[in-house]
C-alpha cells in the first residue's frame, strides 16, 4: 500500500485527533476493523473520504447511514473467514461440552490425583440450534452434522436447507439442548439472547457466542450460569471486549477465548489481502470485490 498512498498509522500516534486534523482534507481511505467505531462525526471531519475498508465481516462499527448520505462505499472481508470462525465455535461448543478447559486444569493443579473430574456431556444424538444461518451457520451446520447432531436454525427468514427451521427463537431454544449464536450484530439483534430465552435452553442447556457479545444480554446470563438456569457457556465474543465480567472468569463452567474466530495466520493474510484488494480496486476505477449494499 505504501507504494501508492502515504499510509497514516494512527494507531501508533500519541496524538491521533491531531494528526486527523493534519491530514483531514487529504483523507480518501479508512481502513479499520471492529474495535474502531467510523462515527458520522469522524466521516465529516474528513470531506475528501470515499472509501471505508473493514477488516471483519461485520461492519456494525460503522455509521452505514452516515456513509450512505455521503456517497462513501464501504467493503468488508466476508466468506474466506467462515471456515475458521465456525471451526472456532465447535471448538468452544466441543471444550465447553466435554469440560476441556476445567480438565485442563484439573491435571494442572493435581485435582486428578485425588479424583475424578465431573462428567461431561455427548455432541451425539443432541440438537443444536444455529442462530444465524450465514455463512458461518452454514459451516456450523455442516459440522454438527459431522458429530451426528441434529441441526435446526433460526433467523429472519427461511432458507432452503434440510435443516428445520423455526421462526420463533424461544420455541427453538426450548426444542435445543445446545444453542451457537451465529448472527449479526447491530440494533437488530441486540439483547436478542435475553433471561427468557435461556430459560428456554434449560439447565442442561449450552450457549455457544461467536457473534457479538452485543447479541446477548450479559448480566442475564452470568445470572443463569450463577443459578443452573443454563448449565454451560462457550464465549468467543463480549458486550464491553476487551472486559470480561469478573463473574464469567471464576466459573468451571464457561469457556473463554479472547475474540479468536478467525485468528489465524493463513485466514488472517487473506483478510488483509482482500482489505488491499478493494482499496485498489476502487482507486482505479473497478468494480469493488466485497461492497457493503448499503
Amino acid at each position: 500500500m505504501e507504494d501508492r498512498f502515504h499510509i497514516v498509522k494512527l494507531w501508533q500516534e500519541q496524538d491521533p485527533e491531531s494528526i486527523i486534523q493534519k491530514y483531514k482534507d487529504d483523507v480518501v481511505a479508512i481502513n479499520c476493523n471492529m474495535s474502531h467505531k467510523i462515527s458520522y462525526k469522524l466521516m465529516s471531519a474528513l470531506p475528501s473520504l470515499e472509501l471505508i475498508a473493514t477488516f471483519s465481516v461485520g461492519f456494525d462499527h460503522i455509521d452505514l447511514d452516515a456513509a450512505k448520505a455521503r456517497g462513501i462505499k464501504v467493503t468488508n472481508t466476508p466468506d474466506i473467514l467462515c471456515q475458521e470462525t465456525a471451526d472456532t465455535g465447535l471448538a468452544l461448543l466441543l471444550a465447553t461440552a466435554k469440560r476441556v478447559a476445567e480438565g485442563d486444569m484439573f491435571v494442572r493443579v493435581g485435582k486428578w490425583l485425588s479424583g475424578e473430574l465431573p462428567l461431561g456431556t455427548s455432541l451425539a444424538n443432541k440438537t443444536i440450534g444455529i442462530v444465524g444461518l450465514g455463512g458461518i451457520g452454514t459451516k456450523v451446520a455442516k459440522r454438527c452434522e459431522a458429530f451426528e447432531m441434529t441441526v435446526v436454525y433460526y433467523g429472519p427468514r427461511e432458507k432452503d436447507t434440510p435443516y428445520r427451521y423455526y421462526d420463533d427463537i424461544t420455541t427453538m431454544a426450548q426444542d435445543c439442548d445446545m444453542m451457537i449464536l451465529t448472527c449479526p450484530g447491530g440494533e437488530e439483534t441486540a439483547n436478542l439472547i435475553d433471561a427468557n430465552i435461556l430459560e428456554a435452553l434449560g439447565p442442561k442447556g449450552i450457549l455457544i457466542n461467536i457473534a457479538r457479545g452485543s447479541v446477548v444480554d450479559e448480566p442475564a446470563l452470568v445470572h443463569a450460569l450463577q443459578n443452573d438456569i443454563i448449565a454451560g457457556a462457550g464465549l468467543d465474543v463480549y458486550f464491553n471486549e476487551p472486559h470480561v465480567p469478573e463473574e464469567l472468569i471464576s466459573m468451571d463452567n464457561v469457556v473463554l477465548l479472547p475474540h479468536i474466530g478467525s485468528a489465524t495466520l493463513e485466514t488472517r493474510i487473506m483478510m488483509g489481502q482482500l482489505v488491499i484488494d478493494n482499496i485498489l480496486a476502487h482507486f482505479d476505477g473497478r468494480e469493488l470485490l466485497t461492497e457493503v449494499k448499503i
